[in-house]
Protein backbone atom coordinates (compact mmCIF):
# COMPACT_ATOMS: atom_id res chain seq x y z
CA UNK A 1 0.00 0.00 0.00
CA UNK A 2 1.26 3.34 -1.11
CA UNK A 3 2.57 5.82 1.78
CA UNK A 4 0.39 8.40 2.71
CA UNK A 5 0.60 11.76 4.66
CA UNK A 6 -2.31 13.48 6.47
CA UNK A 7 -1.71 16.99 7.37
CA UNK A 8 -3.88 19.89 8.93
CA UNK A 9 -4.14 23.06 6.92
CA UNK A 10 -5.92 25.95 9.67
CA UNK A 11 -6.46 29.36 8.07
CA UNK A 12 -7.74 32.65 9.55
CA UNK A 13 -8.08 36.40 9.20
CA UNK A 14 -10.49 38.63 7.08
CA UNK A 15 -12.93 36.54 5.89
CA UNK A 16 -13.64 37.46 2.16
CA UNK A 17 -15.15 35.69 -0.92
CA UNK A 18 -13.15 32.84 -2.65
CA UNK A 19 -10.86 32.57 -0.07
CA UNK A 20 -11.78 28.17 0.48
CA UNK A 21 -12.50 27.70 -3.23
CA UNK A 22 -8.88 28.91 -3.71
CA UNK A 23 -7.38 26.71 -1.51
CA UNK A 24 -9.23 23.59 -2.21
CA UNK A 25 -8.70 24.16 -5.63
CA UNK A 26 -4.89 23.91 -5.18
CA UNK A 27 -5.53 20.45 -3.60
CA UNK A 28 -7.41 19.24 -6.24
CA UNK A 29 -4.80 20.13 -8.66
CA UNK A 30 -2.24 18.34 -6.55
CA UNK A 31 -4.66 15.08 -6.17
CA UNK A 32 -5.15 15.70 -2.55
CA UNK A 33 -8.01 13.63 -0.73
CA UNK A 34 -9.84 16.00 1.85
CA UNK A 35 -10.83 14.23 4.62
CA UNK A 36 -12.43 16.77 6.66
CA UNK A 37 -13.57 20.53 6.28
CA UNK A 38 -15.09 23.33 8.68
CA UNK A 39 -14.92 26.92 8.64
CA UNK A 40 -16.67 29.33 10.94
CA UNK A 41 -17.41 33.25 10.35
CA UNK A 42 -17.53 35.77 13.43
CA UNK A 43 -17.77 39.56 12.55
CA UNK A 44 -15.71 38.90 9.43
CA UNK A 45 -13.57 36.90 11.06
CA UNK A 46 -12.76 34.07 8.55
CA UNK A 47 -11.20 30.05 10.82
CA UNK A 48 -10.84 27.24 8.52
CA UNK A 49 -10.10 24.02 9.39
CA UNK A 50 -9.08 21.43 6.35
CA UNK A 51 -7.68 18.00 6.79
CA UNK A 52 -6.25 16.32 3.89
CA UNK A 53 -3.77 13.64 2.65
CA UNK A 54 -1.54 13.03 -0.31
CA UNK A 55 1.04 10.79 -1.61
CA UNK A 56 4.66 10.95 0.49
CA UNK A 57 6.82 13.09 -0.66
CA UNK A 58 4.35 15.40 -2.42
CA UNK A 59 3.19 17.61 0.37
CA UNK A 60 6.07 20.00 0.16
CA UNK A 61 4.66 21.86 -3.52
CA UNK A 62 1.13 21.63 -2.03
CA UNK A 63 2.22 23.28 1.23
CA UNK A 64 4.16 25.94 -1.30
CA UNK A 65 1.38 26.63 -3.27
CA UNK A 66 -1.34 27.06 -0.48
CA UNK A 67 1.25 29.15 1.59
CA UNK A 68 1.62 31.36 -1.60
CA UNK A 69 -2.37 32.01 -2.18
CA UNK A 70 -2.67 32.78 1.72
CA UNK A 71 -0.18 35.62 1.22
CA UNK A 72 -1.66 36.66 -1.82
CA UNK A 73 -5.43 36.06 0.28
CA UNK A 74 -3.98 38.46 2.72
CA UNK A 75 -5.07 35.47 5.49
CA UNK A 76 -2.78 33.47 7.89
CA UNK A 77 -2.38 29.71 6.89
CA UNK A 78 -0.42 26.91 9.51
CA UNK A 79 0.06 23.33 9.20
CA UNK A 80 0.31 20.61 11.07
CA UNK A 81 1.26 16.66 10.25
CA UNK A 82 -1.03 13.76 11.88
CA UNK A 83 0.19 10.75 12.23
CA UNK A 84 -2.27 7.67 10.81
CA UNK A 85 -2.63 6.42 14.53
CA UNK A 86 -3.70 9.21 15.68
CA UNK A 87 -6.10 10.47 12.75
CA UNK A 88 -7.91 6.97 13.09
CA UNK A 89 -8.51 7.49 17.13
CA UNK A 90 -10.30 11.09 16.19
CA UNK A 91 -11.98 9.61 13.50
CA UNK A 92 -13.12 6.59 16.04
CA UNK A 93 -14.37 9.25 18.67
CA UNK A 94 -16.67 11.25 16.19
CA UNK A 95 -20.43 10.33 17.28
CA UNK A 96 -19.18 9.02 20.66
CA UNK A 97 -19.65 10.94 23.75
CA UNK A 98 -20.86 14.26 22.35
CA UNK A 99 -22.97 16.67 24.57
CA UNK A 100 -25.00 19.80 23.43
CA UNK A 101 -24.78 22.43 27.00
CA UNK A 102 -27.40 25.38 25.83
CA UNK A 103 -27.52 28.52 27.92
CA UNK A 104 -30.07 30.44 27.64
CA UNK A 105 -31.28 33.92 29.79
CA UNK A 106 -32.55 37.47 29.17
CA UNK A 107 -28.95 38.85 28.59
CA UNK A 108 -25.99 36.61 28.98
CA UNK A 109 -22.94 38.01 30.48
CA UNK A 110 -19.14 37.50 30.41
CA UNK A 111 -19.31 35.90 33.96
CA UNK A 112 -21.75 33.94 33.20
CA UNK A 113 -20.59 31.85 30.11
CA UNK A 114 -16.92 32.09 32.00
CA UNK A 115 -18.80 29.91 35.01
CA UNK A 116 -20.28 27.65 32.46
CA UNK A 117 -16.97 26.83 30.89
CA UNK A 118 -15.37 26.20 33.89
CA UNK A 119 -17.98 23.56 34.67
CA UNK A 120 -16.83 22.21 31.67
CA UNK A 121 -13.52 22.34 31.65
CA UNK A 122 -13.04 21.18 35.51
CA UNK A 123 -15.05 17.91 34.07
CA UNK A 124 -12.05 17.21 32.00
CA UNK A 125 -14.46 18.47 28.78
CA UNK A 126 -13.56 19.45 25.06
CA UNK A 127 -15.27 22.26 23.87
CA UNK A 128 -15.72 21.53 19.80
CA UNK A 129 -18.01 24.53 18.92
CA UNK A 130 -19.85 27.02 20.14
CA UNK A 131 -22.43 29.23 18.02
CA UNK A 132 -25.29 32.01 19.14
CA UNK A 133 -28.84 30.86 18.36
CA UNK A 134 -30.38 34.07 19.15
CA UNK A 135 -29.99 36.91 17.02
CA UNK A 136 -27.23 39.17 16.94
CA UNK A 137 -26.85 41.95 19.55
CA UNK A 138 -27.59 45.54 18.11
CA UNK A 139 -25.75 48.47 19.57
CA UNK A 140 -28.47 50.40 20.67
CA UNK A 141 -29.98 49.29 24.03
CA UNK A 142 -33.51 49.85 23.33
CA UNK A 143 -33.26 47.71 19.93
CA UNK A 144 -31.46 44.75 22.02
CA UNK A 145 -33.58 41.31 22.18
CA UNK A 146 -35.13 40.08 25.55
CA UNK A 147 -33.26 36.70 25.35
CA UNK A 148 -30.02 35.72 24.59
CA UNK A 149 -28.67 31.75 24.03
CA UNK A 150 -25.61 30.40 23.02
CA UNK A 151 -25.25 26.65 22.29
CA UNK A 152 -21.46 24.46 23.32
CA UNK A 153 -20.99 21.07 21.60
CA UNK A 154 -18.90 19.89 23.59
CA UNK A 155 -16.90 15.87 23.74
CA UNK A 156 -15.63 13.94 26.57
CA UNK A 157 -16.39 11.07 29.51
CA UNK A 158 -18.75 12.36 31.80
CA UNK A 159 -18.75 9.55 34.65
CA UNK A 160 -20.96 11.28 36.92
CA UNK A 161 -24.00 13.00 34.60
CA UNK A 162 -25.98 13.87 37.61
CA UNK A 163 -23.24 15.56 39.69
CA UNK A 164 -22.66 17.83 36.54
CA UNK A 165 -26.39 18.40 35.87
CA UNK A 166 -26.31 19.43 40.03
CA UNK A 167 -23.71 22.41 38.99
CA UNK A 168 -25.90 23.35 36.59
CA UNK A 169 -28.31 23.45 38.18
CA UNK A 170 -26.58 25.01 41.43
CA UNK A 171 -25.05 27.35 38.95
CA UNK A 172 -28.37 28.59 36.88
CA UNK A 173 -30.08 29.58 40.31
CA UNK A 174 -27.09 31.48 41.19
CA UNK A 175 -26.44 33.88 38.07
CA UNK A 176 -30.29 33.66 36.58
CA UNK A 177 -29.99 31.80 32.92
CA UNK A 178 -31.55 28.53 31.93
CA UNK A 179 -28.76 25.92 31.12
CA UNK A 180 -29.89 22.58 29.27
CA UNK A 181 -27.23 19.53 29.27
CA UNK A 182 -28.11 17.31 26.25
CA UNK A 183 -26.22 14.02 24.35
CA UNK A 184 -26.51 14.82 21.27
CA UNK A 185 -27.67 12.15 19.05
CA UNK A 186 -30.17 11.98 16.16
CA UNK A 187 -32.91 11.93 17.97
CA UNK A 188 -32.36 15.70 19.36
CA UNK A 189 -32.25 16.74 16.04
CA UNK A 190 -35.57 14.63 15.11
CA UNK A 191 -38.44 15.71 17.64
CA UNK A 192 -41.62 15.30 16.58
CA UNK A 193 -44.24 14.92 19.24
CA UNK A 194 -44.45 17.37 22.45
CA UNK A 195 -46.74 17.71 25.59
CA UNK A 196 -47.76 20.48 27.36
CA UNK A 197 -49.15 20.90 30.84
CA UNK A 198 -52.27 22.94 30.10
CA UNK A 199 -52.11 25.09 33.46
CA UNK A 200 -49.78 27.28 34.91
CA UNK A 201 -47.53 26.11 32.01
CA UNK A 202 -49.50 26.70 28.26
CA UNK A 203 -51.88 29.68 30.49
CA UNK A 204 -51.05 31.39 33.59
CA UNK A 205 -53.38 30.75 35.79
CA UNK A 206 -54.60 27.26 37.32
CA UNK A 207 -58.27 27.17 36.18
CA UNK A 208 -59.43 24.98 39.11
CA UNK A 209 -58.25 28.29 41.47
CA UNK A 210 -60.47 30.75 38.95
CA UNK A 211 -63.83 28.43 39.23
CA UNK A 212 -62.96 28.14 43.01
CA UNK A 213 -63.39 32.00 43.36
CA UNK A 214 -66.54 32.20 41.57
CA UNK A 215 -67.99 30.09 43.86
CA UNK A 216 -66.62 31.87 47.13
CA UNK A 217 -64.23 28.84 47.89
CA UNK A 218 -61.29 30.29 46.13
CA UNK A 219 -58.67 30.57 49.64
CA UNK A 220 -59.74 26.77 50.42
CA UNK A 221 -59.14 25.17 47.04
CA UNK A 222 -55.63 27.53 45.89
CA UNK A 223 -54.40 26.11 49.36
CA UNK A 224 -54.87 22.41 48.46
CA UNK A 225 -53.57 23.25 44.24
CA UNK A 226 -50.40 24.63 45.77
CA UNK A 227 -49.93 21.41 48.09
CA UNK A 228 -50.92 19.49 45.33
CA UNK A 229 -48.71 20.78 42.62
CA UNK A 230 -45.83 21.26 45.01
CA UNK A 231 -46.04 17.09 45.67
CA UNK A 232 -47.18 17.48 49.54
CA UNK A 233 -50.74 15.84 48.73
CA UNK A 234 -51.82 13.02 46.25
CA UNK A 235 -52.92 14.92 43.07
CA UNK A 236 -56.08 11.87 42.69
CA UNK A 237 -57.19 13.09 46.39
CA UNK A 238 -56.69 16.74 46.35
CA UNK A 239 -58.28 16.86 42.79
CA UNK A 240 -61.76 14.90 44.16
CA UNK A 241 -61.84 17.59 46.94
CA UNK A 242 -61.29 20.74 45.04
CA UNK A 243 -64.10 19.40 42.27
CA UNK A 244 -66.57 18.91 45.47
CA UNK A 245 -66.42 22.05 46.71
CA UNK A 246 -67.67 23.61 43.20
CA UNK A 247 -71.05 21.96 43.44
CA UNK A 248 -73.91 24.56 42.39
CA UNK A 249 -71.21 27.12 40.34
CA UNK A 250 -73.34 28.21 37.01
CA UNK A 251 -71.90 26.28 33.73
CA UNK A 252 -71.98 30.23 31.95
CA UNK A 253 -69.08 30.87 34.17
CA UNK A 254 -66.55 28.60 31.92
CA UNK A 255 -67.00 30.58 29.00
CA UNK A 256 -66.43 33.71 30.80
CA UNK A 257 -62.74 32.61 32.17
CA UNK A 258 -61.82 30.76 29.18
CA UNK A 259 -62.40 33.57 26.97
CA UNK A 260 -60.00 35.62 29.52
CA UNK A 261 -57.08 33.29 29.79
CA UNK A 262 -53.91 34.49 30.65
CA UNK A 263 -51.67 33.14 27.63
CA UNK A 264 -48.21 32.64 28.99
CA UNK A 265 -45.62 34.54 27.46
CA UNK A 266 -44.20 33.05 24.32
CA UNK A 267 -46.87 30.42 23.28
CA UNK A 268 -48.51 31.72 20.33
CA UNK A 269 -44.72 32.08 18.54
CA UNK A 270 -43.80 28.41 19.86
CA UNK A 271 -47.22 26.54 18.67
CA UNK A 272 -47.09 28.12 15.21
CA UNK A 273 -43.23 27.85 14.48
CA UNK A 274 -43.75 24.05 15.95
CA UNK A 275 -46.96 23.56 13.87
CA UNK A 276 -44.74 24.66 10.62
CA UNK A 277 -41.83 22.80 11.31
CA UNK A 278 -43.86 18.99 11.64
CA UNK A 279 -44.80 18.67 15.35
CA UNK A 280 -47.80 17.07 16.34
CA UNK A 281 -48.93 19.09 19.63
CA UNK A 282 -50.88 17.57 22.44
CA UNK A 283 -52.25 19.33 26.24
CA UNK A 284 -52.16 15.99 29.03
CA UNK A 285 -53.69 18.21 31.81
CA UNK A 286 -55.18 17.33 35.27
CA UNK A 287 -57.45 20.66 34.42
CA UNK A 288 -60.29 20.38 32.35
CA UNK A 289 -61.20 19.35 29.19
CA UNK A 290 -63.74 22.70 28.35
CA UNK A 291 -60.99 24.81 28.48
CA UNK A 292 -57.87 22.23 26.69
CA UNK A 293 -60.83 22.39 24.33
CA UNK A 294 -60.88 26.17 23.93
CA UNK A 295 -56.98 26.17 23.39
CA UNK A 296 -57.09 23.58 20.68
CA UNK A 297 -59.52 24.99 18.53
CA UNK A 298 -58.23 28.52 19.11
CA UNK A 299 -54.08 27.36 18.30
CA UNK A 300 -54.44 24.32 16.73
CA UNK A 301 -53.35 21.93 19.01
CA UNK A 302 -53.54 18.43 18.25
CA UNK A 303 -54.70 16.07 20.72
CA UNK A 304 -56.21 17.20 24.45
CA UNK A 305 -56.70 14.61 27.40
CA UNK A 306 -57.93 16.10 30.38
CA UNK A 307 -60.51 15.72 32.98
CA UNK A 308 -64.92 16.02 32.56
CA UNK A 309 -66.56 18.16 35.35
CA UNK A 310 -69.92 16.69 35.22
CA UNK A 311 -72.41 19.40 34.56
CA UNK A 312 -76.53 18.33 35.28
CA UNK A 313 -78.92 21.32 34.14
CA UNK A 314 -76.30 24.15 33.57
CA UNK A 315 -74.97 23.65 36.98
CA UNK A 316 -71.66 21.65 38.26
CA UNK A 317 -72.59 18.69 40.35
CA UNK A 318 -69.07 18.77 42.15
CA UNK A 319 -68.62 15.14 40.22
CA UNK A 320 -66.08 14.51 37.48
CA UNK A 321 -66.79 11.80 34.38
CA UNK A 322 -64.69 9.22 33.72
CA UNK A 323 -60.87 8.75 34.67
CA UNK A 324 -58.97 11.27 36.72
CA UNK A 325 -55.91 12.92 34.45
CA UNK A 326 -53.07 12.36 37.23
CA UNK A 327 -49.54 12.09 36.77
CA UNK A 328 -49.57 8.24 36.06
CA UNK A 329 -52.31 8.77 33.35
CA UNK A 330 -49.83 11.60 31.33
CA UNK A 331 -46.81 9.09 30.93
CA UNK A 332 -49.65 6.40 30.26
CA UNK A 333 -51.50 9.09 27.33
CA UNK A 334 -47.60 9.81 26.40
CA UNK A 335 -46.93 6.34 25.36
CA UNK A 336 -50.06 6.05 23.71
CA UNK A 337 -49.50 9.41 21.64
CA UNK A 338 -45.80 8.13 20.65
CA UNK A 339 -47.38 5.27 19.22
CA UNK A 340 -50.67 6.43 17.66
CA UNK A 341 -47.52 8.80 15.86
CA UNK A 342 -45.05 6.16 15.11
CA UNK A 343 -42.30 7.78 16.80
CA UNK A 344 -39.94 6.30 19.33
CA UNK A 345 -40.31 8.04 22.85
CA UNK A 346 -36.58 9.14 22.65
CA UNK A 347 -38.43 11.51 19.73
CA UNK A 348 -40.92 13.06 21.96
CA UNK A 349 -40.89 16.33 24.42
CA UNK A 350 -42.81 16.92 27.62
CA UNK A 351 -43.22 19.96 29.44
CA UNK A 352 -44.84 20.92 32.77
CA UNK A 353 -44.06 22.38 36.19
CA UNK A 354 -46.19 20.70 39.26
CA UNK A 355 -44.93 17.14 40.88
CA UNK A 356 -47.52 15.61 38.81
CA UNK A 357 -45.98 16.19 35.63
CA UNK A 358 -42.56 14.15 36.72
CA UNK A 359 -44.08 10.77 35.18
CA UNK A 360 -44.31 12.29 31.44
CA UNK A 361 -41.47 14.31 31.84
CA UNK A 362 -39.19 11.54 32.95
CA UNK A 363 -40.17 9.40 30.13
CA UNK A 364 -39.94 11.63 27.59
CA UNK A 365 -36.66 12.14 25.43
CA UNK A 366 -36.58 15.78 26.33
CA UNK A 367 -38.69 16.54 29.49
CA UNK A 368 -38.33 20.34 30.80
CA UNK A 369 -39.72 21.70 33.81
CA UNK A 370 -41.17 25.15 32.78
CA UNK A 371 -41.09 27.83 35.75
CA UNK A 372 -41.36 24.79 37.97
CA UNK A 373 -41.72 24.63 41.88
CA UNK A 374 -38.21 23.41 43.43
CA UNK A 375 -38.92 19.60 43.63
CA UNK A 376 -39.70 19.55 40.00
CA UNK A 377 -36.66 21.65 38.84
CA UNK A 378 -34.50 18.88 40.97
CA UNK A 379 -36.24 15.96 39.46
CA UNK A 380 -36.73 17.19 35.88
CA UNK A 381 -34.00 16.51 32.98
CA UNK A 382 -33.98 20.26 32.26
CA UNK A 383 -35.72 23.34 33.42
CA UNK A 384 -36.52 26.66 31.94
CA UNK A 385 -37.06 29.53 34.33
CA UNK A 386 -35.77 32.57 32.90
CA UNK A 387 -37.90 33.31 29.39
CA UNK A 388 -41.14 32.14 28.39
CA UNK A 389 -42.15 29.29 26.41
CA UNK A 390 -40.33 29.54 23.17
CA UNK A 391 -37.30 29.32 25.19
CA UNK A 392 -38.17 25.40 24.11
CA UNK A 393 -37.39 26.26 20.61
CA UNK A 394 -33.25 26.80 21.72
CA UNK A 395 -33.33 23.51 23.15
CA UNK A 396 -34.94 21.96 20.58
CA UNK A 397 -31.74 23.69 18.42
CA UNK A 398 -34.03 25.95 16.68
CA UNK A 399 -31.75 29.67 15.71
CA UNK A 400 -33.39 33.05 15.52
CA UNK A 401 -32.38 32.78 12.03
CA UNK A 402 -34.50 29.52 11.11
CA UNK A 403 -37.61 31.72 12.57
CA UNK A 404 -37.11 34.82 10.62
CA UNK A 405 -40.89 36.38 10.63
CA UNK A 406 -42.44 34.41 13.34
CA UNK A 407 -41.55 36.53 16.03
Amino acid sequence: MEEMEIITVAVSGEDKPGVTAALTSILAKHEANILDIGQANLHHALSLAIIFETKAGKSGDILKDLLFKATELGVIIRFTPIGREQYSGWVNLQGKNRFIITVLGRQLSAGQISKVADIILSKKLNIEGIKRLTGRVPIEMKSRPNRSCIEFSIRGNIEEPSEMKKEFMDLSSEYGIDIAFQEESMYRRMRRLICFDMDSTLIQTEVIDELAERAGVGDEVKAITEAAMRGELDFSESFKKRVSLLKGLDESVMKEIAENLPITEGMVRLIRILKKSGYKIAILSGGFTYFGNYLKDKYGFDYVYANELEIVNGKLTGNYVGDIVDGKRKAELLRLLSQVEKVDLKQTVAVGDGANDLPMLSIAGLGIAFHAKPKVKANAKQSLSTVGLDGILYFLGFKDSMMEGDY
